[in-house]
């Protein structure tokens, strides 16, 4: 049994791992997360009363906050998913992505670094710190022949991508100064249950079931490799219990689709699984599909390589694009007391405006 930190753990993909550590191992977690709007804790709802879970309302950008929990909870292994994630919102106000993915990092990095330092040895030698990155880092992809692999690089096109671009940099750089024991994994875009409804896929299931517009940045050519969130969170346990220190691996799902057609799968599956909900004037979901201005920059294509990850620790996703996008809609469905607290702000207490996707 070992004891686990995870930073971001009341986030998406955060809690996505918080519950497959707690339902699938006998390990201790200790979830570290200042709960900005992204955070909520009805995500971890169904390990809160599990006597291996713990929660700190913590900023990574408070060192002295992170050296009392680790001297407290004395962690095994660290495993860094917080952070501001929305390209959109990186757009319009870069410095808040400035001060958690770069200096909230730094701040992690130098109290884990103080913490490893003063580890007995054995202990010490299994310690770990895995950073959670994103495929973003590398820019876009023009070629249909093309992928990301864990040499590709770094060419980051907005605010978010390069602050977690530098964010990867200084994980390197503890490792190669310091000694610190460290391995990055860079993942494709996530979908799936619990995902905060600014993000594309909760965004077009929401509207759709009000009768909103469903908006798709220009027009809807852009692709992606789409992952399975409970599938990530099996790839970042297989990583960090069988990677190798040093050590970079790409996780991606093998389910590359153009934005539209994402929305569009959406809309014939809400034809199929929620007809009754859709407004009377409709004849399916898909007339409420609205092309609007492209983001600046925005990246074209996106596909990971993920053979190493398959080769060295024996990861594959499970799960396809046909199953785990009915799998997401099936949920939505299923409760939309999760999504309604977002909108009506509920959860933390303030109202969200939620329009295009992000």
């Amino acid at each position: 049994m070992k004891q686990f930190l995870v930073t971001g753990g009341a986030g998406f993909i955060g809690s996505a791992l918080v519950r497959f550590l707690l339902e699938n191992t006998e390990h201790r977690v200790v979830v570290v997360d200042k709960l900005s709007y992204a955070g909520n804790l009805a995500s971890l709802a169904p390990v809160q009363q599990n006597a291996r879970f713990a929660f700190e309302q913590v900023d990574i950008c408070h060192r002295a906050e992170l050296d009392r929990v680790m001297a407290h909870y004395q962690p095994d292994c660290i495993m860094h998913l917080a952070a501001e994630s929305h390209v959109d919102r990186s757009i319009d106000g870069p410095i808040a992505f400035v001060e958690t993915n770069i200096v909230g990092t730094y701040q992690l990095l130098e109290a884990a670094r103080h913490y490893w330092n003063g580890m007995a040895d054995e202990r010490k030698k299994g310690f770990i710190l895995h950073h959670i990155s994103t495929d973003e880092v590398f820019g876009d992809l023009h070629g249909s022949d093309d992928f990301f692999t864990e040499t590709t690089p770094y060419a980051p096109s907005s605010p978010y991508s390069a602050t977690k671009a530098s964010s990867d940099h200084l994980v390197r750089a503890w490792l190669r100064t310091y000694g610190l024991p460290v391995i990055i994994t860079n993942c494709s875009n996530n979908y799936g249950p619990y995902h905060f409804p600014e993000k594309l896929i909760p965004l077009t299931i929401i509207n759709a079931l009000a009768g909103k517009p469903l908006p798709v940045y220009g027009n809807g050519s852009q692709i992606r490799d789409w992952l399975y969130v409970e599938d990530h969170a099996r790839a970042l346990y297989s990583v960090v219990s069988s990677g190798k220190v040093g050590e970079t691996y790409n996780i991606g799902g093998h389910n590359e689709r153009r934005n539209l057609e994402v929305v569009e799968t959406l809309c014939d599956l809400l034809d199929e699984l929620a007809p009754q909900q859709r407004a009377p004037h409709l004849s399916r979901y898909r007339d409420l599909i609205t092309f609007v201005s492209d983001r600046p920059g925005h990246d074209q294509r996106y596909a990971i390589d993920a053979s190493k990850i398959e080769r060295e620790l024996g990861w594959t996703p499970q799960e396809t694009f046909e199953s785990g996008i009915r799998k997401t809609v099936h949920w939505y469905l299923a409760n939309p007391q999760w999504w309604q607290a977002i909108l009506n702000g509920s959860y933390r207490g303030e109202r969200l405006g939620l329009a295009t996707p992000r």
